[in-house]
């Protein structure tokens, strides 16, 4: 599980397609706190299939250094630039960040079990709100309000 100081903030880097891995990896040479997140996936060629890992956010990194040393990141080849909104550096929560990893790594949130489909429900490890999209058996979609992000989790 990703831990992060109060002093610092989630930046998401934009880089060069196809090097996030590698600028993530020299970056974390650096000492840099770095986040790419990836999920395995089968690929096929004409001979063989083969696992491989893809990343989940194609030509983007989550950085976490604090404001002063946002420019750092720059010495580093494949990175382009930090992402904006409205104005600002993009900051992502370290909320988000770790709904993200626990998403990826297949672990149930807890939730209640008497939902439908366009409830909204209280996804209680993100403490967010989401609108439930669809219902497959035990395992629930929502999409996060605020992020916009859908999320998977077991119902109990």
């Amino acid at each position: 599980m990703i831990k992060t100081s109060a002093t610092t903030h989630w930046y998401v880097l934009y880089t060069k397609p196809n090097t996030s891995l590698k600028v993530a990896a020299r970056l974390a040479d650096l000492g840099v706190m770095v986040y790419a997140p990836t999920q395995t996936v089968v690929r096929q060629w004409s001979d063989r299939k083969k696992k491989v890992q893809v990343p989940v956010m194609p030509s983007m990194v989550l950085v976490n250094v604090q404001e002063k040393d946002t420019g750092m990141v720059f010495q580093v080849v494949g990175v382009v630039r930090y992402l904006f909104e409205q104005g600002k550096r993009a900051k992502v929560q370290d909320k988000d960040v770790v709904a993200m990893q626990l998403h990826l790594e297949g672990k149930a949130i807890a939730a209640q079990t008497a939902v439908q489909v366009g409830d909204t429900v209280q996804v209680p490890q993100l403490d967010e709100k989401a609108t439930v999209v669809a219902l497959r058996g035990k395992k629930c979609l929502a999409r996060l309000e605020r992020l916009g992000a859908v999320v998977s989790f077991q119902l109990q």
